[in-house]
């Protein structure tokens, strides 16, 4: 319960936090609002973990993560709510704010690369 908002957003509406784990992973190749309306469509069927393992997957390889305590496709079906908390907290672990989207989150990067240092002075 460290993120108490991603946690009852993920609760009441998976498709919205599972939307912004997969735009943020395939690094804005698949829109948030596509993977959600996708994943929201098979969760009414049952099988939305065979879809969602696949960015789960994708994270671990990303930061060399370990397969553990259980495969991927396993995590997801038995607890689909906390696997996506776990994978959104990742994100953020490693600097994403998966709410901005991956076109937000290039362009804070873009500007924290260019802020000038700070503290710094002219000496004379």
């Amino acid at each position: 319960m460290n993120d108490s908002e991603n946690a009852v957003i993920t609760l009441l509406a998976p498709c919205v936090t599972f939307g912004q784990i997969a735009e943020i992973v395939d690094e804005g190749a698949t829109p948030c609002a596509t993977a959600g309306v996708l994943y929201g469509a098979i969760f009414f069927t049952g099988a939305c973990f065979v879809y969602s393992h696949i960015f789960r997957a994708k994270i671990r390889n990303k930061y060399g993560l370990p397969d553990a305590p259980a495969p991927d496709w396993i995590t997801h079906l038995v607890c689909m709510p906390c696997a996506l908390c776990q994978e959104y907290r990742e994100l953020k672990h490693h600097g994403f704010d998966p709410i901005i989207g991956w076109a937000g989150n290039a362009q804070a990067q873009q500007q924290q690369m260019m802020a000038p240092p700070t503290g710094q002075r002219m000496m004379g």
